[in-house]
């Protein structure tokens, strides 16, 4: 399985799916979008993964997020799966037709949702960080909801999901470091949610990787070619 990684910012990089991936011996190209002109053709590739970012999906001033589009929509057009993860999954769902908007609230720590799937998406805890949210595009199956809104959705072969199921220990230890005010302002336990992620560290990796075995084989239907 050859898979396209589209990392946004070098300090949201793609931690447990890379483990994930190296697992099932599967090549992966690694596409800094906002820094690299190139257009990589979905076609060449088995997988496409769009990882977070610090951007705004609906930010139209931001240069590549149109490119991003183009590139997604191509994948769709050519019937290539695509894992949607945080921003992913919000610029996954206005590429095909949804909308991407501020929340009402921000969702940072770590929570539960509420899933209709746990087989596929399971309820956690799992680690948020966003202030976006999204309307799901047309034809898209929602799997998971929070107050703040959509957590998970299917469309086609695809899958997107508003939380971080990437994240390790050290990934979470670097976002605290570079975000002790904006926590301090959201009222948002830094140390706890530091703690947390290491207590829950064996039982994220294990529900992450579950997660994205379940999305490979059921949702991009690609188990045999894995």
């Amino acid at each position: 399985m050859r898979a396209l990684v589209i990392e946004h910012d070098p300090d949201v990089p793609a931690g447990l799916v890379d483990e994930w991936l190296v697992g099932r011996g599967s090549v992966a190209d690694l596409h800094q979008i906002a820094t690299d002109a190139r257009d990589p053709d979905p076609c060449a590739y088995d997988l496409i993964v769009t990882l977070g970012s610090e951007a705004a999906a609906f930010d139209v001033t931001v240069p590549w997020i149109a490119r991003e589009q183009r590139l997604l929509r191509d994948a769709v057009a050519a019937d290539v799966p695509m894992l949607g993860i945080c921003f992913g999954s919000q610029i996954l769902a206005r590429a095909l037709g949804g909308r991407g908007l501020r929340a009402e609230r921000a969702e940072i720590g770590w929570m539960a949702i509420e899933s209709s799937d746990p087989s596929l998406v399971p309820a956690g805890p799992w680690l948020q960080w966003h202030r976006d949210t999204f309307t799901p595009p047309a034809g898209a199956t929602v799997l998971a909801n929070s107050p703040a809104g959509p957590q998970a959705y299917t469309i086609g072969r695809s899958l997107g999901v508003q939380f971080h199921p990437e994240v390790t220990p050290e990934i979470v230890a670097d976002w605290v470091a570079g975000s002790r005010d904006e926590l301090d302002r959201e009222r948002v336990d830094a140390d706890r949610m530091l703690a947390d992620a290491r207590a829950l560290d064996a039982d994220n990796r294990a529900r992450a990787i579950a997660l994205f075995d379940v999305f490979v084989d059921r949702v991009a239907r690609l188990g045999a070619a894995a």
